[in-house]
C-alpha cells in the first residue's frame, strides 16, 4: 500500500464532498428554527447500541458514514443556533467565521511561536489591537502602543483565561513577598497564605482556577443589584490580613451568569491599586456588547484592570473556541508561564512574539483568522446592529412578561438577558421550567438567587425575531395558566 498515494488520492473527496456539507450546514442553519424540539429526547448512553466496539478495518463509503451521522448524532443533538434556544447565553456561529474555519482546518499551522506561524502570530496581535479599540478598552492593552507593555492573546474559554491570570498574580505576588522578605522562602510556604476573591455571583470558572492553583477563594456579598461594592472587598482584604493572609487578586464580573450584573469598577478598581491586588475582569458575555460606545458605561473604572477577557464565540458570532484575553503587562504574565528549551527557541525570538508564553498549552489553533473575517465582512456597524437588536429583542420579551398578573421579573433585565419567576413560588416556577424542559420546543436553564428559584431567558441567535419571541412567551405564559389552573 502506497500511502502518500493513498492520501493523495482520497482528497478528491474532500473537493466532491465539501460543496454538499457547505449546503448541508448552510441549509442547517437558515431552518433550524422549525425543527421540532430545540431540546433533544434520548436518554444518556443512547448511542451505545448504535454504534460497534471496534473502529472499522477497511475504509467505509462516506455516504454511510454520514448517514449515520444524520442517523445517530443529530437526533442527540442541541441546536444551539435555533432561536428557540434561550438556555446559557449565546454560542454563535456566521459564513465568515466559518469560512475561516475550513481555511484553518485546512492549512492547519500551529502557532506556538513567532516561528512556527509568523502571518498568524502578527495577525493575531494586529486584530487584537483592532479589538481592544472597537471595545473601548485602555490604550496599554495594545500590542502596538509606544506606552504598551502588555497585549492581546486569543485563548481556549474564558475560564482558561481566568486561570491564566490568576497563576500570573500568583507568581507576581509570591516573587513580591520573597523580595520583601530578603530570604528563601519556599514558593508553597507563601502560596498557602494567598487569597483571592471575587462576588458571590462570580462564574464557577474562577473557583475551579482556585482549586487547580491551591489558592484560597473568598466569595463576597453582592449588594441588592447583584453588584460587587468597594466597601464589600475593603472589609474583607482588612480581615483577611489580621489573619496573616496576604490579598493578591480580584476577579470582577461584567454581566453575571445568574442575572447579568455587574461589579462595581469604578469602586473596587481604586481599592486594588491601593493594596496591591491584580485586578482580572470576566465580561464573557457582556464584553461584546462593549462595541456599542453608548453600553460603556459599566466600563468605568477599567483601567485600573490588570487583565480583561470575554468571548467572541458567545454574542459576537465567531463560534468556539476563540476567548479574547488582554494583560497590561505582558512580562508579569510571561513569568508565570514561560519554559524555553533548545527546541522552542528561535532566531527571531527577542523581535517577535511567542503566544506559547501567554498560555497553559504549548500547541494552539490560528483563531485569529476567522475572527479577522468577522470583522472585516460584517464590519464594526453590522456587529453593533447585532448586538442592539438582541436587546430589544430582550425588552420586548421582558415586556411581555411583566404584563402577566401571574410572573415577576425579580431582577433587573440587563442587555439581552431577562429573568423570571411565578409569583406563586419557588416549588410552581420549577415545576414549570420541568414541563417547558420536557416539551423541548423551547430550552431555558434556571438560577438560584439569594433563595429564589428564577428561569433565565437570553436571547441567543441572530436569526431572532420577534415573532420568535411571542411565539416563545405564548408557550411558557399558556404552560403557566394550565399549571396554575390545576
Amino acid at each position: 500500500l502506497n500511502i502518500p498515494m493513498f492520501f493523495h488520492r482520497y482528497m478528491r473527496y474532500y473537493k466532491h464532498f465539501r460543496k454538499e456539507l457547505v449546503d448541508y450546514i448552510t441549509q442547517y442553519l437558515l431552518t433550524t428554527r422549525e425543527k421540532k424540539v430545540v431540546l433533544p429526547d434520548v436518554k444518556p448512553g443512547y448511542m451505545r447500541g448504535l454504534l460497534p466496539d471496534t473502529a472499522p478495518t477497511e475504509p467505509e463509503d462516506w455516504d454511510t458514514v454520514f448517514k449515520d451521522f444524520e442517523k445517530i448524532v443529530m437526533p442527540g443533538t442541541v441546536h444551539w443556533q435555533s432561536p428557540h434556544m434561550h438556555g446559557y447565553f449565546p454560542v454563535l456561529n456566521s459564513w465568515p467565521s466559518l469560512l475561516g474555519a475550513m481555511l484553518v482546518d485546512g492549512i492547519n499551522p500551529v502557532i506556538f511561536s513567532g516561528a512556527s506561524g509568523p502571518a498568524a502570530t502578527e495577525l493575531e496581535m494586529h486584530v487584537m489591537d483592532w479589538l481592544c479599540k472597537a471595545l473601548g478598552l485602555p490604550s496599554f492593552f495594545l500590542h502596538h502602543h509606544p506606552d504598551s507593555r502588555g497585549g492581546g492573546v486569543l485563548q481556549t474559554s474564558v475560564s482558561e483565561s481566568t486561570l491564566v491570570a490568576l497563576l500570573a498574580a500568583r507568581k507576581d505576588k509570591i516573587l513580591q513577598l520573597q523580595a520583601d522578605l530578603q530570604e528563601d522562602v519556599d514558593d508553597s510556604v507563601l502560596n498557602a497564605k494567598l487569597v483571592a476573591y471575587c462576588s458571590d455571583q462570580t462564574h464557577s470558572s474562577f473557583e475551579k482556577a482556585g482549586l487547580i492553583s491551591l489558592v484560597k477563594i473568598r466569595f463576597l456579598p453582592s449588594d441588592e443589584q447583584f453588584s460587587l461594592r468597594g466597601d464589600a472587598l475593603k472589609q474583607a482584604i482588612e480581615e483577611d490580613k489580621k489573619k496573616g493572609l496576604v490579598p493578591f487578586l480580584l476577579c470582577a464580573t461584567l454581566g453575571t451568569t445568574g442575572v447579568c450584573a455587574f461589579d462595581n469598577l469604578a469602586e473596587l478598581g481604586p481599592v486594588c491599586e491601593d493594596e496591591g491586588l491584580w485586578l482580572h475582569v470576566d465580561a464573557a458575555y457582556a464584553g461584546a456588547a462593549f462595541l456599542c460606545p453608548e453600553l460603556r458605561r459599566e466600563l468605568k473604572g477599567v483601567e485600573f484592570s490588570d487583565s480583561f477577557v470575554f468571548n467572541t464565540s458567545k454574542w459576537m458570532t465567531v463560534q468556539c473556541d476563540c476567548a479574547a484575553f488582554w494583560v497590561k503587562d505582558k512580562n508579569v504574565l510571561q513569568q508565570a508561564l514561560a519554559v524555553n528549551p533548545a527546541y522552542l527557541r528561535h532566531r527571531n525570538s527577542k523581535e517577535t512574539t511567542d503566544f506559547m508564553h501567554w498560555q497553559i498549552p504549548l500547541s494552539r489553533r490560528f483563531r485569529s483568522l476567522k475572527l479577522w473575517f468577522v470583522m472585516r465582512c460584517f464590519g464594526l456597524k453590522n456587529l453593533q446592529g447585532h448586538i442592539r437588536h438582541g436587546i430589544e429583542m430582550a425588552k420586548l420579551f421582558e415586556s411581555q412578561v411583566k404584563g402577566n398578573s401571574n410572573f415577576e421579573v425579580p431582577a433587573e433585565r440587563h442587555l439581552g438577558l431577562v429573568v423570571f419567576c411565578l409569583k406563586a413560588g419557588n416549588a410552581l416556577t420549577k415545576e414549570l421550567l420541568r414541563r417547558l424542559t420536557h416539551s423541548g420546543k423551547i430550552y431555558l436553564i434556571p438560577v438560584t438567587i439569594r433563595n429564589k428559584y428564577i428561569i433565565r431567558f437570553t436571547v441567543t441567535s441572530q436569526f431572532t425575531t420577534a415573532d420568535d419571541i411571542l411565539r416563545d412567551w405564548t408557550i411558557i405564559s399558556e404552560t403557566a395558566a394550565a399549571l396554575l389552573a390545576e
